[in-house]
């Protein structure tokens, strides 16, 4: 979480592809697009972009900040506030849209971080997306508490599957980072034990997301950004099974956000503000195959 831009990430780079990825367009270099300058939004740590509302992106601040999610246009200015009653920012770490039991589109945000290994729960919350950016409402979110096997873990990376509405987090801070599943039926269960799936080769992982057809998926760590393409049919862990693709990536002094666009052929990445720089929104559009 406060890690400094230099600070030595040991991490596994994947160039080897197999021949049913390299059919698959790349994207192209980060685009800077918008310099935020609000100062209450310095600590930004995750990003998702509306699957309701037409260019608008949802951010938040972690540990410590308002527990509240902060409505953003693509020029990076501030449109609206959601806050959640009744619920504290502990460490908020990551932010994901995706389904509900009720076919609705909700916000999911995931206060996951544990630096320390020390707390024995972790919280999942989530609203409905609104139908209106330029308001502040407040809502009381409904959770999930969750535990990891094994005990506590650190982690920065949450992303729902839009075919299944199972929910993913990405462990961070262990040699070699773990993938795990909270079923979409046991949302709102009083207290879950995650599902540990598969391990993933790189470490460090901050943020993550799942484009809105399920068919790519996307991981970023301080120094890369690694993608996987996902067949017809396939599980989130079987696609990410296999070895990823690593893409291009504008270096940021504390990158931890990113998200994909509605159409899946842009995503973009957000910096907490670090060194008196203020946070960069990038976007990465894909190259025409």
């Amino acid at each position: 979480m406060k890690m400094p831009l230099g600070i030595i990430i040991l991490f596994f780079s994947f160039s080897c592809v197999n021949a049913q990825e390299e059919t698959i367009a790349s994207f192209g270099e980060g685009v800077p697009i918008a310099t935020l300058k609000d100062n209450g939004l310095d600590e930004i740590s995750g990003l998702a972009v509306s699957r309701v509302l037409p260019g608008v992106m949802y951010v938040h601040n972690d540990s410590g900040g308002e527990a509240a999610v902060y409505l953003l246009d693509t020029l990076g200015n501030n449109l609206g506030t959601i806050e959640f009653l009744d619920t504290q920012n502990r460490d908020w770490e990551d932010i994901a849209v995706g389904p509900g039991e009720d076919s609705k589109s909700y916000i999911y945000v995931g206060e996951i971080g544990d630096n320390n290994a020390v707390h024995d729960e972790v919280v999942v919350y989530r609203v409905p997306e609104p139908n209106d950016s330029n308001s502040t409402i407040g809502i009381v979110p409904q959770k999930t508490v969750l535990k990891y096997p094994g005990g506590a873990r650190d982690a920065e990376s949450l992303m729902v599957d839009p075919i299944s509405g199972d929910i993913f987090i990405v462990s961070k801070r262990d040699s070699v980072n773990t993938l795990y599943r909270l079923p979409a039926e046991k949302f709102g269960t009083l207290e879950v034990e995650l599902e540990e799936l598969i391990k993933l080769p790189f470490t460090s992982a901050t943020g993550a997301d799942i484009s809105a057809d399920g068919s790519q998926i996307l991981v970023k760590n301080y120094l890369a950004i690694y993608y996987w393409r996902r067949n017809e049919g396939e599980s989130i862990a079987q696609a990410m099974g296999r070895a990823p693709l690593e893409l291009p990536y504008s270096p940021e002094p504390q990158g931890e956000a990113i998200g994909f666009g509605p159409d899946g052929r842009v995503f973009y990445t957000l910096s907490e503000k670090r060194f008196d720089v203020d946070p960069v929104l990038y976007k990465y559009t894909a190259k025409k195959p």
